[in-house]
């Protein structure tokens, strides 16, 4: 029994062994012809995967240099496609996804721009330079005019008194900026005045008349050009033109009219009316477009108890603003010279001196202190402090490249304050085109600005420094830059809701009063901002001053589009003057549909990113439109009433005196051409005093 046990047990045990060999091998049979090829095609997807074939590559290549030749162009939406299907044959290429991203950026999709980005950066591509694209890009994303209005701003350079033992100016009293980012000082030491360039170095020096200045105090700088300057010691005003060539001079000492016991600060209204404040008499003189006086203000009557020491002075929206260095206070009068009220207090200033306008409000000198003042809300903001409570702050202007300039006269400084984010952040410079059709000639178009959208201007050549593959270029030459040209191209956009037919009139007028203005120079486009926006006309403004609305293409209709129509009037302005400006005629409502399609901050940055501003013009008194004023505070435009006083003409004069910081330059390049099939990189760098950015590109030579 025990034996007949053990030989089951032995042979169930050698079954058991047959049986599990011939599973394992049955198992083997069906891994070898299902599993194993399976396996082996998908090691050999992924292998061609992480190796394009050369079909691939050329494919990606091509799609490539189409797309950017297309963004040069400004054919975003096809430079987008052709970056697409680069993409689908080269998925790992940060170079392409590079690309990719500055078309979606220029085509105001921001938020998709900066994921390919993200995406090029995570696979160790762009470096500090795309990290700071970024950090800029999406900064700008967030509420950048409230971050803009609180900078503080702190000591970033200076223009120096002496330069060796050459003195360059002394004791300067006042300083004012223009609008192409010079400056003019006066040196009340040394009896002239100084125009500096945006680097800071000497335009010219004027002694003023022919007997020279007699301690010269405050300058201001007319819309023509004129350059007024009081003289403190010589009791007079000069006029000297644009380049320090003296004209004419107004006013003598004396206490009777027209006369002056030492004339300080200067302002002008918006006739052109000279206000000057006189020290000694304790009043404000005030004289006509002609230099010929009027009347004077300031001294004790019914209505105002006089000046105890007549301080800086500066005229917001026709109020005359006058500080007081005796009591502290800011006193409001009108053009006429009527008190109106106390607009800051006694002791609210220790010693307020110059005055300037600045973004609505007043930049007062005060002691070591520069103060912005609200006169609505009487809201006081220390924008920055100068050396120690000792000094003394004569003058603060704020330039065009967001600086502040401060003359200093015991410590014998012009000081320039930078905001510290500027000052971290640097410039944002962006490549926005490259002409190659001549090569070797290359032209570039590029675009400065700061962190907050804020353009550059009076770069000069030597602020530009362009090299390819690391290497400089030759003959290298600043050949534009917009901030010095008036010429504008615009695009009305004409609201066709229903509503819109009972002003039609006025609309007609309005496009022609807009053509007027322009004075026959850049080009306008009208749309009309149907269910469909049609182009209706694009040409000479001068072919427009007989615009009739008859033949408008576009029906009128609830269901009109205004994001489609603001893409069609913005697209016809990307390869036009750098200068361009987007006016809409609204009868002061919007639909559902108004941005159904592209979102109103998709809008806005598509408009900011190609260098448009955004004018709303309302035909109806019903009040602003919170879309409509959102596009034009992000883009730096105003709305308007189409009856206001002045007309359309200003908007107009706005978007053509409008800073930009657009440049040309032209160089010649080193590199072979590859027949055309070759991605040329170019690299520029732009510096400025204490700031500097840079960006790099590439292009492609033309097909040979």
């Amino acid at each position: 029994m025990k034996k007949f046990f053990l030989q089951n047990v032995q042979n169930s045990a050698c079954a058991d062994v047959v049986s599990g060999t011939g599973c394992r091998y049955q198992l083997y049979q069906v891994l070898r012809i299902f599993v194993f090829p399976v396996l082996f095609c998908f090691m050999f997807i992924c292998l061609m995967a992480e190796e394009p074939t050369e079909i691939q590559k050329g494919l990606a290549s091509e799609n490539f240099r189409l797309g950017v030749q297309a963004y040069y162009r400004g054919a975003f939406n096809d430079s987008i496609m052709a970056f697409e299907k680069a993409l689908s044959n080269l998925p790992e290429e940060s170079l392409i996804l590079d690309w990719l991203g500055k078309a979606y950026y220029r085509s105001g999709f921001e938020d998709t721009a900066l994921q390919q980005w993200q995406t090029a950066l995570k696979k160790g591509y762009g470096g500090l330079l795309l990290e700071n694209r970024i950090d800029i890009v999406r900064g700008r994303r967030e509420n950048i005019s409230i971050m803009n209005e609180q900078k503080r701003y702190v000591e970033g350079g200076n223009f120096p008194a002496k330069t060796g033992e050459t003195v360059n100016y002394q004791y300067p009293t006042s300083v004012f900026s223009l609008k192409d980012g010079s400056s003019i000082v006066v040196s009340y030491g040394t009896n002239e005045i100084i125009s500096y360039n945006v680097n800071g170095k000497v335009n010219f020096r004027s002694q003023g008349p022919l007997s020279g200045f007699l301690r010269p105090f405050d300058v201001y700088v007319l819309d023509n050009g004129d350059i007024l300057v009081s003289e403190y010691g010589g009791d007079r005003v000069s006029v000297l033109d644009s380049g320090g060539i003296y004209k004419t001079s107004f006013g003598e000492k004396g206490m009777g009219d027209g006369q002056f016991m030492g004339p300080q600060y200067i302002t002008v209204d918006s006739k052109n009316y000279v206000y000057v404040t006189d020290f000694g008499n304790n009043r404000v003189n005030v004289f006509n477009p002609e230099y010929q006086f009027v009347f004077s203000f300031g001294e004790k009557n019914s209505n105002f108890a006089g000046f105890t020491a007549v301080g800086g002075i500066c005229c917001l929206d026709d109020l005359i603003y006058v500080g007081d260095g005796g009591s502290g206070a800011l006193y409001c009068f009108d053009v006429n010279g009527n008190y109106i009220e106390t607009a800051a207090p006694k002791k609210t200033f220790k010693k307020p001196e110059g005055i300037r306008e600045w973004k609505g409000k007043l930049l007062v000198s005060d002691y070591n202190k520069m103060v912005l003042f609200d006169p609505v809300s009487m809201e006081l903001t220390q924008v920055g402090t100068v050396g120690n409570a000792s000094t003394s702050l004569m003058s603060s202007s704020p330039d065009v490249n967001g600086n502040i300039l401060t003359a200093e006269f015991r410590e014998n400084d012009i000081k320039i304050f930078s905001g510290m984010t500027d000052i971290a952040g640097g410039l944002f410079v962006q490549i926005e085109r490259v002409n190659s059709e001549k090569f070797p000639l290359v032209q570039m178009e590029v675009r400065v600005e700061d962190r907050f959208r804020n353009p550059i201007v009076g770069l000069e050549a030597s602020n530009f420094y362009v090299t390819e593959e690391k290497r400089p270029v030759s003959e290298q030459t600043l050949a534009g830059a917009a901030y010095q040209s008036s010429v504008v191209d615009i695009t009305v956009i004409l609201d066709r809701s229903l509503e819109s037919e009972e002003y039609e009139e006025s609309m007609k007028e309005a496009v022609k009063e807009i053509a007027k203005a322009m004075g026959g120079r850049g080009r306008l486009n009208v749309v009309s901002a149907g269910e469909i926006p049609s182009l209706e006309f694009s040409g000479s403004p001068d072919l427009a001053l007989n615009f009739t609305s008859k033949n408008i293409l576009s029906q009128r209709t609830q269901r009109w589009n205004l994001d489609l129509a603001l893409r069609l009037g913005a697209n016809n302005l990307v390869n036009g003057e750098k200068k361009r400006g987007v006016i809409f005629l609204s009868c002061g409502g919007l639909t559902p549909l108004s941005f159904q399609r592209y979102g109103l901050a998709d809008i806005a940055a598509y408009l900011n990113n190609n260098g448009i501003i955004f004018d709303a013009v309302y035909l109806t008194r019903k009040g602003s439109v919170p879309e409509l004023e959102y596009l034009c505070r992000q883009t730096g435009g105003k709305e308007h009433y189409i009856y206001e006083k002045q007309g359309l003409s200003p908007i107009v004069q706005e978007l053509q005196d409008a800073p930009n910081g657009s440049y040309v330059i032209t160089y010649y390049s080193a590199l072979p051409p590859g027949f055309g099939e070759s991605y040329l990189p170019v690299e520029l760098e732009v510096y400025l005093l204490n700031r500097s950015g840079r960006d790099e590109t590439g292009y492609f030579a033309p097909l040979q």
